[in-house]
């Protein structure tokens, strides 16, 4: 039985994490070739703590709740949507609302939990290997036997990008608090740089002969922008996701000239349900094989009940964390 009405987390008005309240709120019913999902486990991200604090606003349609991850069950579809699926635990991508007991979304966002996994270990995949492999692999065409280098390696985004790299034939180097280093090697990073006291261009050309690496993955900006251009190849190309420093820069554009560099970027949440499935399709073909085999397994750092959504987001302010952080419902 689907109740009338569902338990969430809303954001009351923007600020700390107070300002997520649980409510009741009308259950949510699918419509064409839409899944309703039976929430089990929601992952927390950082663009959950920007849309809190009024910098990240849902796109046109979406919910206004928190939450672009979740692992459950499929209780109900809509229209047009495979009624087989009814029943089926997965993993989903969705573009707000999963802060909740029940979320709906387009039913090629779902994808099949991987052998041996959790609920809570699934819930925790779909942001962080959609962001990764559309920006990594697809826009950055990152490819075996390439070099790699991904900013945080420690976070959600890193932990992902380093495991997903190594297991596809890249040689991968990271940055990271000197506290995260070992954890980021024993993931897979072949050279980790403490950012604090190390100069990641100078290791880096150091590492590589001066060649520098193929492909960056950055979320830091600021003045991170005109030094990872130092720190790339001839041909590299850098993917920017986020900008913690800022997003503005001054940057000598002749070393971009010169050896023909591409810069280039994007944020997942805005992009249609169309990309998002074909990105679907992919992870489903390329990557959940290595989860299946155990390859690949998410990082958990800590689990939260819904409740302590405020608390879960502290903790990813406060940076301490390695991996993801989970909310149980």
């Amino acid at each position: 039985m689907i109740p009338e009405a569902m338990t969430c987390v809303e954001i009351s008005q923007p600020g700390a994490p107070d300002v997520l309240k649980s409510t009741q709120r009308p259950t949510p019913r699918p419509g064409p070739g839409e899944a309703l999902i039976a929430v089990a486990a929601a992952g927390v991200n950082r663009p959950d703590i920007l849309q809190r604090q009024g910098a990240y606003p849902p796109p046109p349609g979406a919910s206004d709740l928190p939450g672009l991850e979740v692992a459950g069950t499929i209780v109900a579809v809509g229209e047009s949507a495979d009624p087989a699926l009814v029943g089926a635990n997965v993993c989903a991508l969705v573009a707000g609302g999963g802060y909740a007991d029940y979320v709906t979304v387009d039913s090629r966002l779902c994808l099949p939990i991987p052998k041996g996994f959790t609920l809570i270990e699934a819930a925790s995949l779909p942001e962080t290997f959609f962001t990764v492999w559309h920006n990594v692999f697809e826009r950055g065409q990152l490819k075996a036997g390439e070099s790699f280098l991904v900013h945080g390696g420690a976070g959600g985004i890193g932990t992902t990008a380093i495991q997903l790299a190594k297991a596809l034939g890249a040689r991968v180097f990271t940055t990271a608090s000197a506290a995260k280093l070992d954890r980021c090697k024993g993931l897979g990073a072949d050279v980790a740089i403490d950012y604090a006291t190390q100069d990641f261009v100078a290791l880096i050309k150091d590492a590589t002969q001066g060649k520098g690496v193929d492909v960056i993955l950055d979320m830091v900006g600021g003045d991170y922008i005109a030094r990872n251009l130092k720190a790339l190849g001839t041909e590299g190309r850098l993917v920017s996701i986020a900008f913690q420093n800022g997003s503005t820069a001054e940057i000598n554009f002749m070393t971009m000239m010169l050896k023909r560099q591409t810069i280039t970027g994007s944020t997942l949440r805005p992009q249609s349900v169309d990309s998002k499935a074909r990105m679907a399709q992919a992870l489903r073909e390329k990557v959940w094989p290595l989860l299946n085999k155990g390859v690949i397994r998410p990082v958990i750092h800590a689990t939260y009940p819904l409740a302590q959504a405020a608390e879960a987001h502290r903790a990813i302010e406060a940076s301490s964390h390695v991996g993801k952080i989970v909310l149980t419902i």
